[in-house]
């Protein structure tokens, strides 16, 4: 688990020479895009200045998710269906999908079976009321397999953390907010653009 001071950071150049944000930059900015939202040119330029995170760093266990709006077709979709965040308990067992539900707590679910192709498609407010069938449907979309591995991979021009779905063509690429949060960015073949997301680890 990194340790280094905020003050200790690498002043390392992005590709637009601006500097690595500190700790503390890092956690105003993603404060105000968690509540305002921002547009995808304002959140890109946020996660370029991130610095990157070692797959080591990540593998702890569970952690929770949140959403930035963008103006993404998944926008407010994975909150208002009941998702919960992933889970990395090494680099060959990751759970790329967590949801919750009352009554049977936090479960495992298969990406196969979850239609990420509607988003966009279906209001939000449909799915939220969906969401109220999770407990039964829960049945058939839980796993307990991990469905993805973690790799270090090279984008936007810096080798980072990333997640790799085992059966669909989707990469989460993460960059480091502090030593409990990671910005996340879905780059999915396919999408108008890549959708960002938050990570903060369960304690």
């Amino acid at each position: 688990m990194p340790t280094e001071s905020s003050a200790s950071r690498p002043t390392e150049s992005t590709s637009d020479g601006a500097g690595l944000l500190t700790e503390a930059e890092a956690m105003e900015i993603l404060t105000a895009l968690e509540r305002d939202g921002g547009s995808y040119e304002e959140v890109t330029t946020f996660f370029d200045r991130l610095p990157t995170v070692a797959v080591d760093d990540i593998t702890l266990g569970r952690w929770r998710g949140g959403e930035i709006v963008t103006g993404h077709p998944m926008d407010g979709l994975l909150t208002a269906s009941g998702w919960y965040g992933k889970q990395f308990d090494g680099p060959e067992a990751v759970h790329p999908l967590l949801f919750s539900t009352p009554g049977r707590g936090i479960f495992s679910v298969d990406p196969r079976r979850v239609p990420l192709s509607l988003a966009g498609k279906i209001p939000n407010e449909l799915v939220a009321r969906g969401k109220k069938a999770l407990p039964v449907l829960a049945l058939g979309l839980r796993t307990s397999q991990p469905r993805a591995r973690l790799r270090a991979i090279e984008f936007r021009g810096k080798v980072s953390a990333a997640m790799v779905y085992d059966h669909l063509p989707i990469i989460d690429v993460f960059r480091r907010v502090d030593e409990h949060t990671l910005l996340g960015v879905m780059d999915q073949r396919g999408a108008p653009q890549p959708y960002f997301f938050t990570l903060r680890l369960d304690r």
